[in-house]
C-alpha cells in the first residue's frame, strides 16, 4: 500500500503589518532620519547665527548708545536715538524719498514686466532680447549712476540734444528733479531681472492654453489676465518681495549719480535712507554717531519686514496648478 503526500499551497498574499507594529517601526525610522536632517543643518544655523543674527543684535545694541566709534568711549541713550529720528529733517525727509522709490519704481518696474511679458512671449527671438534687457543688471550700480549723472549734467549729452532741437535745457539734477532721475535710471538698470524672472515662468506654461484661448476669441489682454497672470502669480509675489528689499537698501546709484565722483554728500532732496545712514557713519562733516546709524537700520529693517508681510499678504491666493 503506497501512500500519497498532499502539499498544501502557501497562501503567498503579501501579510500585512499590524498597526503597532506599523507605528513603531516609524518611530524607530524617524529619529534617524532627524539625526541626519540636524547634521546637515545645524552648519548652516551656526554660520547663520554668526554672520548675520549676532551682527544684527549687535546693531540694535549699538543703538541704544551715543558712539562716535572704536576706540571712544558709549554713552548710554535708551530709546533716544529713535525718537531723535522723528525730529530729524534728513532722515524724514530720506525716508519718504525711500518709500516714493519702493512703490513709484516697483509700480513702474512690473508695468514694464508685464508688458514685455505679453509681447515677447510671441517673439521668436524672446531669448535673445530676454538677454539684452538683462545687461543693465550686471552692470556696477557705481557706473550706472555716474553714467546717468554725466548724461543728465547741465551740459551733458542730453541737453545738448535739446538744444539741438530747439528745446531748452532741463535742470536735471535741480531738486524738482532729481531724485524722478534716480528712480528712472533705477527702473531702467533693474527692470531686466525682473523680465527675465517672470519669462522664465511664461516659459513654463503650456502653448495650447494660449491655442484655445485664441481660437475662444480671447484677446491678448483676456490672455494675460485669465492665463499668464495666474499660471505666474507665485513667482510675481516671489519678485515683489526681491523688489522692496532691493529697493529699500539703494546706496550705490544715489551716491554716483549725485556727486559724480567729487567729493561732498547727495543733496537732500535725492538721498535715501541708506544714503543717510552712511552720511551719519562717514559724512565727514560732523562727528560720527554709529548709534544713530544703527537705529536708521533698525528702523529699515522693521519697514522692511512689515511691508514683507503685506505684500505676502496682498499677493496670497490659492495656487492655480494644470490638470
Amino acid at each position: 500500500m503506497s501512500a500519497t503526500a498532499t502539499r498544501t499551497p502557501r497562501d503567498t498574499r503579501p501579510t500585512s503589518t499590524p498597526p503597532d507594529q506599523a507605528t513603531s517601526r516609524r518611530r524607530k525610522v524617524r529619529p534617524a532620519r532627524e539625526r541626519a536632517f540636524w547634521r546637515f543643518l545645524t552648519p548652516a544655523l551656526a554660520l547663520y547665527t554668526a554672520l548675520f543674527v549676532v551682527p544684527s543684535l549687535y546693531g540694535v545694541w549699538v543703538s541704544l548708545y551715543r558712539w562716535p566709534g572704536p576706540g571712544s568711549e558709549m554713552t548710554w541713550r535708551g530709546l533716544k536715538n529713535y525718537t531723535a529720528l522723528l525730529h530729524n529733517e534728513a532722515f524724514l525727509s530720506s525716508f519718504w524719498n525711500t518709500l516714493v522709490l519702493a512703490v513709484g519704481g516697483g509700480g513702474a518696474v512690473f508695468a514694464v514686466t508685464f508688458l514685455a511679458m505679453t509681447v515677447l512671449r510671441q517673439l521668436k527671438g524672446r531669448a535673445f532680447i530676454r538677454a539684452v534687457v538683462f545687461l543693465p543688471m550686471i552692470i556696477s550700480a557705481i557706473a550706472v549712476g555716474a553714467a546717468i549723472g554725466f548724461l543728465l549734467n547741465p551740459d551733458g549729452a542730453v541737453n545738448d540734444i535739446l538744444a539741438v532741437l530747439g528745446i531748452d535745457g532741463l535742470p536735471w539734477l535741480g531738486p524738482d528733479l532729481v531724485f524722478r532721475c534716480i528712480i528712472a535710471g533705477l527702473v531702467w538698470s533693474s527692470t531686466g531681472f525682473y523680465i527675465a524672472l517672470m519669462m522664465s515662468a511664461v516659459d513654463a506654461i503650456p502653448p495650447h492654453l494660449y491655442e484655445d484661448a485664441h481660437l475662444s476669441g480671447a484677446t491678448k489682454w483676456e490672455q494675460f489676465r485669465y492665463i499668464t497672470l495666474p499660471l505666474t502669480w507665485d513667482v510675481f509675489s516671489v519678485a515683489a518681495v526681491l523688489w522692496v528689499v532691493n529697493s529699500l537698501k539703494v546706496f550705490e546709484i544715489v551716491l554716483a549719480f549725485t556727486t559724480g565722483g567729487t567729493p561732498g554728500n547727495p543733496p537732500l532732496e535725492a538721498r535715501t535712507v541708506a544714503v543717510q545712514q552712511y552720511i551719519s557713519i562717514a559724512g565727514g562733516t560732523t562727528v560720527p554717531d554709529l548709534g544713530q546709524g544703527a537705529a536708521m537700520g533698525v528702523v529699515v529693517v522693521l519697514i522692511t519686514a512689515v511691508l514683507i508681510l503685506l505684500i505676502r499678504r496682498l499677493t496670497r491666493r490659492d495656487r492655480v496648478e494644470l490638470s
